[in-house]
């Protein structure tokens, strides 16, 4: 049996999680046994996860990389499970695994960096670049961060790996659930419907950009689906009140299957300033989605612009509001869009692709190192 142990910061509802919970339903019968490692869990994936057959080893709050309390903890979790792999995402993580790693001589390390950093320290840079040395390999989860790792945090480039993140087949949605879906919500025949879908905090994600363009517009049928919540949805709601948009902007809230809210939209869109990867992306082309998307982080590697949708500048509603515009016109580009994004998603950013690309690390690693189950 081969152990793998986990380690990250919060195990609640984020594409990380989502990520670990691929590789607890892959490993569940297998010869590898999973532990996680999380400073707190909480919610319907962290659930899911330990129903995989992962138990979720809390710690509590990661103050600072010299939190040395958490470390004496993760140490005496390293001691108890005895994993032969150790690997850690999100900063926090990466911290812990390499820290801790290294103390307890755990034979095989891997870090994994999740995000595209554009305002980190040069501190947690240097701090990132000495983690590194106690890794086997550094995972990247796009080009991009491949990049950062590469050139802001000078990790060595015989170390880095790039493994794209993947997300799960779309279940299939009834059309009696869409039927209904659409009642609730409003959602008339003669709707155009622009969907996005993500934690509502704005300076990320620039909800605000979308609904300006949406003004911009001025054109009643299209209508702004927006599936998620966060602390920046009273805000949110309040620009939309500003700009007289109450009866044109939809709020769902959190939805833990967003299937069926996918497949009430006409087009996606997702306005970030900064995105490590941008998983609702390849969400929405699997859907066979076109895809409107800033050009910024992993954003600008999974659409291809003129091919499986657009991509805009960040910070530019008018922007937004020429491509919905272009595509709203146009069936031809919205029947190209969709095809050569389902196609390059179901190649490029599956779920089944991810692990396979992840247990084939872990494979040569355990091979190099002549560690077997």
């Amino acid at each position: 049996m081969i152990r793998v142990l986990h380690i990250m910061s919060t195990v609640t509802g984020g594409g990380v999680e989502r990520r670990r919970l691929s590789l607890a339903k892959a490993f569940k019968g297998t010869d590898i046994q999973m532990k996680l490692v999380g400073t707190f869990k909480s919610g319907l994936i962290a659930e899911q996860i330990e129903q995989n057959g992962v138990e979720i080893l809390e710690v509590g709050d990661f103050n600072g990389p010299f939190h040395w309390e958490k470390h004496k903890k993760v140490q005496q979790i390293i001691e108890d499970f005895k994993p032969h792999i150790i690997h850690g995402a999100v900063y926090e993580g990466v911290t812990m695994a390499a820290v801790n790693s290294f103390i307890k001589k755990v034979p095989i390390v891997i870090l994994e960096e999740t995000s595209d950093p554009q305002n980190r320290s040069k501190k947690a840079d240097f701090l990132l670049r000495l983690f590194s040395f106690v890794a086997d390999r550094f995972i990247a989860i796009a080009p991009n961060v491949a990049d950062y790792l590469k050139n802001t945090a000078k990790v060595s480039p015989r170390k880095i790996i790039t493994i794209n993140n993947g997300v799960e087949i779309p279940r299939i949605v009834s059309d009696e659930e869409i039927h209904s879906l659409k009642s609730n919500l409003g959602i008339t025949e003669g709707d155009f419907v622009v969907g996005t879908v993500g934690r509502l905090f704005n300076d990320h994600k620039k909800f605000t950009d979308i609904i300006e363009a949406l003004s911009l517009l001025n054109l009643p049928n299209i209508k702004l689906l927006i599936v998620g919540s966060g602390p920046d949805e009273e805000m949110i709601r309040q620009k939309v009140t500003e700009l007289r948009l109450d009866n044109q902007v939809i709020f769902t809230g959190y939805q833990f299957d967003t299937a069926p809210y996918y497949k009430l939209m006409n087009v996606f869109c997702i306005a970030s300033q900064r995105e490590g990867f941008g998983l609702v992306a390849a969400e929405a082309m699997l859907h066979k989605l076109p895809v409107i998307a800033t050009r910024v982080g992993g954003l600008q590697n999974i659409v291809v612009d003129g091919e499986t949708g657009i991509l805009i500048s960040p910070n530019k509603p008018h922007e937004i509001s020429d491509a919905i515009k272009e595509i709203y016109k146009s069936s031809d580009l919205q029947k190209k869009y969709s095809q050569k994004g389902y196609d390059r998603a179901m190649k490029n950013y599956t779920e089944e692709r991810y692990v396979k690309d992840v247990i084939n690390l872990y494979n040569e690693l355990l091979e190099k190192k002549n560690i077997n189950a």
